[in-house]
């Protein structure tokens, strides 16, 4: 008896957990979720759609800080030359939080799956709100 009980308020929760969500929280998720499937196809341009294309975009990783979309975009491709590299990504978010009606910030985990051995770490997100669209505006991946 208690077991359609239980999956009644599973689904609700869910459900109201997605209702609950604003607008600008689900384009940045979708925004995410875009990332995911362009670079599962393996398209790194379309990938770096969701990033501001700017000199200022700021991007922290492994090598240290990299400023500017086209030499993110340039150690992209640098690092992730094939599919082989790219691998499948998935990400695991663990905190999306609206800090004002223009900037959004992300923690969560990535993974890739590869062929030639898994890879994955941690990433923070700033997104900001320009011309009525989200965009990242600064990256730290590790």
């Amino acid at each position: 008896m208690r077991k359609p009980f239980l999956i009644i308020l599973v689904y609700f929760f869910s459900t109201f957990s997605l209702f609950s969500q604003s607008k600008d929280e689900r384009e940045v998720r979708a925004l995410l979720d875009f990332q995911i499937q362009e670079w599962n196809k393996g398209n790194i341009p379309a990938f770096m759609e969701s990033y501001w294309k700017s000199d200022s975009l700021m991007f922290i990783g492994k090598s240290g800080v990299t400023y500017g979309w086209q030499k993110t975009l340039d150690n992209y491709k640098k690092n992730y030359p094939d599919k082989a590299a790219m691998g499948k990504l998935k990400f695991d978010l663990l905190q999306v939080k609206q800090l004002n009606s223009t900037h959004f910030f992300i923690v969560g985990k990535w993974h890739l799956t590869r062929s030639i051995g898994d890879v994955g770490g941690i990433f923070s997100l700033l997104f900001r709100k320009v011309a009525n669209r989200w965009i990242i505006i600064a990256d730290h991946t590790s």
